[in-house]
């Protein structure tokens, strides 16, 4: 991995951890703005972490969940799906913003950031392992909401990492990196799951111990400025600020409301899709002896592929043209197509060429949105706060869609109608990012 050679480092913030003593600098090394490109091993080190995060969540949300549920209720597994993912996003979406909240107030000698990593993950990994073992669809639904709040604490600090030591001229090309292992994480966790165990426990097992492997080396190895006890903001204003107006910052409104929408539109086209290749395509009978689960993870890592293609790309060329909104518009426009041409025709081809145009269009999305966001962030001492409520945006959808999908795959048009809903919400969040103003 190549980054912009390094320039001299601002006197107040060095991305090493190591800069001057805080009381010679008018404003904590943890609250400046970083100016030092960040390098190779930095990079992994998140990425792995993500990696790990990401394989906690899409592991059981894209294969354990559904089988679990359609062994403890096959009569009703869509309903009991869409209730535990439900819920368990709606967990998500309230302890994303006060988990960063909370990381934003923390003092100490380990730093603002690392006490929240680790906690995050040996919390959701506990959660995973107890998770394998429920019988019960409460059961089911109170393990994966506890593991959605475990996880929610690791991603509110691990999205607070780009901004607190990435420069913003560097930071698609960072956020293209750190894209790869949220689809690398379908991937491996898929497979994981599929071939190298059986089994929804071992399952989730397996992938609980990943998640502490993967995770723990960054948070003990990064740097983590501390934050000193006269810069923490006040307690009083935590839940105050949980609220930012719009109106005052119409940029992170207009931005939060763009990633909303195409999340949306990307949580219902992906939610039934292990359904809809049993069900809508006819996978089992179009080839005797597989399953539809097989069917999913060809496209997952046909996805993949596409998605780890462009994502570092997109992010390059936008960090050396400094045009971020033409490209998150282009990216929704790409992955609209393939919503309006499997509602036109659900087949085995055309989902096959569906996960290659969304695949493109995520990958894009994926680096330039994340890096477009860090700049519309309203100060410096809540990145992790401001962070988790732009994160709404992206659990919010999982909340949202069920409640969408589900009506809409049984009452109301089947997957056709579905995947037309889909297009016309990508489409729609692509358009309000020209609203942003402060971001080219």
């Amino acid at each position: 991995m190549r980054t912009p050679p390094a320039r001299s480092p601002s006197p107040d913030h060095d991305p090493s951890g190591h800069g001057p003593p805080e009381d010679d600098s008018p404003v904590p090394a943890a609250l400046t703005e970083p100016t030092r490109p960040v390098r190779a091993p930095w990079v992994a080190g998140i990425c792995l972490a993500n990696l790990g995060m990401w394989m906690a969540f899409f592991g059981p949300l894209q294969v354990l969940l559904p089988e679990q549920i359609a062994l403890i209720a096959p009569d009703a597994k869509e309903t009991a799906l869409a209730w535990v993912t439900g819920v368990g996003a709606a967990i998500a979406v309230a302890a994303t913003p006060l988990a960063g909240a909370l990381s934003d107030r923390t003092t100490g000698r380990f730093g603002r950031r690392r006490p929240w990593v680790v906690a995050g993950a040996v919390l959701g990994a506990i959660g995973l392992v107890a998770l394998g073992g429920q019988e019960t669809v409460a059961g089911v639904l109170v393990g994966w909401s506890f593991i959605q709040g475990a996880l929610a604490c690791l991603n509110a600090t691990l999205l607070a990492a780009v901004p607190d030591h990435v420069p913003v001229r560097q930071r698609g090309a960072v956020s293209g990196w750190i894209g790869i292992p949220q689809s690398a994480g379908v991937v491996v966790a898929v497979l994981l799951v599929t071939t190298v165990v059986s089994g929804t426990a071992p399952g989730y097992t397996l992938i609980g111990v990943l998640l502490v492997v993967c995770a723990l080396p960054f948070a003990l190895l990064a740097p983590d400025p501390p934050l000193p006890r006269s810069a923490r903001p006040p307690w009083g204003d935590l839940l105050r600020g949980l609220w930012v107006s719009p109106r005052r910052h119409p940029d992170f409104g207009w931005a939060w409301l763009t990633r909303f929408l195409m999340q949306t539109g990307n949580a219902m086209f992906t939610l039934y899709l292990l359904y809809f290749l049993r069900d809508g395509v006819g996978y089992e009978e179009l080839f005797p002896g597989s399953s539809a689960a097989d069917g999913l993870l060809v496209l997952i890592l046909v996805y993949t592929a596409a998605v780890v293609t462009t994502t570092v790309l997109a992010g390059l060329v936008s960090d050396r043209t400094g045009r971020r909104r033409g490209m998150v518009a282009l990216s929704g426009g790409v992955m609209a197509l393939p919503a309006f041409l499997l509602a036109a025709f659900p087949t085995w081809p055309m989902s096959l060429v569906g996960a290659v145009v969304l695949g493109v269009g995520f990958g894009v999305f994926l680096a330039v949105d994340n890096a477009l966001v860090t700049q519309v962030l309203p100060s410096a001492d809540g990145r992790a706060k401001d962070l988790g409520i732009v994160n709404i945006a992206s659990a919010g959808p999982q909340v949202i869609a069920p409640a969408l999908a589900g009506p809409i795959v049984v009452y109301l048009g089947g997957y056709p109608v579905l995947y037309t809903v889909c297009g016309v919400l990508t489409l729609l969040g692509a358009a309000f990012v020209w609203k942003i103003r402060g971001v080219a």
